[in-house]
């Protein structure tokens, strides 16, 4: 049974709830897969950190002996040369296998890091045109910024850090128990439950701050990036210093989270000194009793000495740790929260790629609204022939560029539905439909590269002698020649070193350069003068030939030789036909026709 509108189109604009915010488990979560095809680095990693951890283990031990084999009379003192090695490669052996350990490592990382953040960028491209009209560059761009470095940060602070310390405490604890007795593994115990249960609650109440401070960043640096986008627009209204006052409201804001997890810093810390202090001064109280008392040798002391302070450093930074994976997690939340965005628009299980030279292109009864409280499209119904030219014609707001955000599939339709060569184009893969339209658009936004790249851009693997023809049949050929840097200039910050006129230009060799059996010109030549809009204009009528076109336009001129015209008004065709019949309907066409003539005969000297 043939699929209708029904079956296939998405209900009217619904507003998506917003991604629920993750936990830190979760997080983890979502992490795991991205790790699992590296477990046996992984283990491999963490067998080494256990390397490392045993040759720390050895150095009180091998210092130990040394104390107690030269406490002796200085007449049978002979110099311990074998403890003396074991002592130094203990030593090194530390260094070695926590070095190994990073190079076995650093490939997880950086590849963990590397691949999320790739998903995400292409998860960003996959949604639908309404995200990005929503989205703020800066914020969006920032948070995969701190979340990829996150990745690194997170699984460095866990797996070089907080396990190497958890196995040492255990190791170190374990030995304790064995050599001596239960006295120090329950001070060390002790210690450890307060350091924790102190670091967790106090940490847990930075982390509202910190969050605060991820977000009056991100805040700031949305308003700091529009603010340079739209430099030309702050110039013109003489608004730099409204524009400075914008940036500080959130800058203060940042500031004030700052200070206050500053301030909190200076508790935890002091707290977990504190602790530490009160724990190293019991073990070495109960070790300094036990030597007074003879049931410890000088040794031994020496020994629950070193422990200690092998402990302490890391016991030490272990909060600082805890807050780094914290804000680690926090970040990568905001990452995940990216790929929870829902994409509106995708390919149906099953769709088929599409094979079409001079393809037929059909709206029927097309329903649509960007937000269901106003409708853009209201039925609307015609076809393209084959190789045809179909131009709309209308006054702003009718809905005439939608046609083509909806041809292209930045949107799905809410009623009805448009195929070509009678395939709906939801169950066409949106690659190949897109790959077979091209379009010149109304507003030409570049890439901050050359001309080359730019006119390229519509077919990456193409010659440079076809990017050349491109240009020349964009009759902007001779200009890019004429620039000291050729075809190698910098357009600046989309395209603002080139003029409307030259950047229409290279946005039509970039369409030709793509070659599309579907070609759509939305006000192609609006940047145009009217010397230069007649040149471009022969131009656009030569390349339409052969290719299904649709044509938007403002200026009635530039389609009086479509091969049929359709006038929008308020979502719905009000007329069509031929240039001619319209103008013998004495209609609305006729209306826009006549006012047109007048403006032009009036700028005429």
């Amino acid at each position: 049974m043939k699929p209708t509108s029904d079956t296939l189109g998405p209900q009217p604009t619904v507003t998506a709830p917003p991604p629920r915010p993750r936990g830190d488990w979760a997080v983890v979560r979502d992490l795991i897969p991205w790790l699992r095809p590296y477990a046996g680095r992984i283990a491999f990693a963490l067998g080494l950190i256990l390397l490392a951890k045993l040759a720390n283990l050895f150095v009180p031990v091998a210092l130990k002996q040394l104390v107690d084999r030269l406490n002796v009379e200085p007449s049978l003192l002979v110099l311990p040369v074998g403890l003396l090695l074991a002592y130094g490669a203990s030593r090194i052996g530390v260094t070695m296998f926590s070095e190994l350990r990073q190079v076995v490592f650093a490939r997880v990382m950086a590849r963990a890091s590397r691949e999320i953040t790739l998903r995400v960028f292409r998860h960003l491209h996959g949604l639908s045109l309404k995200f990005h009209l929503e989205r703020r560059t800066g914020g969006v761009a920032r948070d995969v910024e701190r979340g990829g470095a996150a990745i690194s940060e997170l699984l460095d602070w866990t797996l070089y850090s907080i396990v190497p310390i958890l196995i040492e405490i255990l190791l170190v604890t374990i030995v304790l128990v064995w050599a001596y007795d239960w006295g120090f593994a329950f001070i060390t115990a002790v210690t450890l439950v307060a350091y924790t249960g102190w670091t967790v609650a106090i940490t847990e109440w930075r982390t509202g701050y910190y969050r605060a401070s991820v977000e009056a960043n991100t805040r700031a640096n949305e308003r700091a990036v529009d603010s340079l986008l739209n430099y030309e627009t702050v110039k013109y209204f003489n608004n730099e210093a409204h524009e400075a006052r914008r940036l500080d409201e959130n800058l203060r804001d940042v500031e004030d989270a700052q200070v206050m997890s500053t301030k909190t810093l200076a508790v935890l810390n002091l707290g977990q000194t504190s602790i530490i202090a009160v724990g190293v001064t019991a073990m070495m109280w109960r070790a300094a009793a036990g030597v007074v008392a003879g049931d410890l040798t000088l040794g031994d002391l020496v020994l629950v000495n070193a422990y200690l302070l092998q402990l302490s450093a890391p016991l030490n930074i272990l909060g600082m740790m805890y807050r780094e994976v914290k804000q680690a997690l926090t970040n990568m939340e905001r990452l995940f929260g990216l790929l929870d965005e829902r994409q509106d628009v995708q390919d149906a299980p099953g769709a088929r790629d599409l094979a079409a030279s001079q393809p037929r292109v059909r709206f029927e009864n097309v329903r649509f609204a960007y937000d269901a409280r106003r409708v853009i499209l209201q039925g609307v119904d015609f076809e393209i022939p084959p190789g045809g030219t179909v131009a709309v014609v209308g006054h702003s707001g009718s809905g005439k560029s939608t046609l083509a955000r909806l041809l292209y599939r930045f949107y799905d339709v809410d009623g009805g539905r448009i195929t070509v060569d009678g395939q709906d184009v939801r169950q066409i893969t949106q690659q190949s439909l897109r790959a077979s339209v091209g379009i010149v658009p109304q507003d030409t936004v570049l890439f901050n590269d050359t001309i080359h790249y730019n006119i390229r851009y519509g077919r990456p693997d193409a010659t440079r002698e076809e990017v050349e023809d491109a240009a020349r049949a964009a009759h902007i050929h001779d200009f890019i020649r004429r620039l000291p840097d050729g075809y190698e200039s910098e357009v600046g910050e989309r395209g603002l070193k080139l003029s409307g006129g030259e950047k229409q230009r290279v946005a039509i060799a970039r369409a030709l350069l793509k070659n599309p059996a579907i070609l759509i010109f939305d006000e192609a030549t609006s940047a145009l003068d009217s010397k230069s809009e007649k040149a471009i204009q022969a131009e656009l009528d030569r390349i339409q030939v052969g290719r299904t076109t649709l044509v938007i336009a403002h200026r009635l001129s530039t389609v009086m030789n479509a091969d049929r015209i359709l006038v929008m008004d308020a979502g719905r065709i009000a007329e069509q036909g031929t240039h001619d019949e319209l103008l013998a309907l004495d209609g609305h066409y006729a209306h826009l026709w006549a006012l047109q003539q007048r403006d032009e005969e009036e700028l005429l000297p």
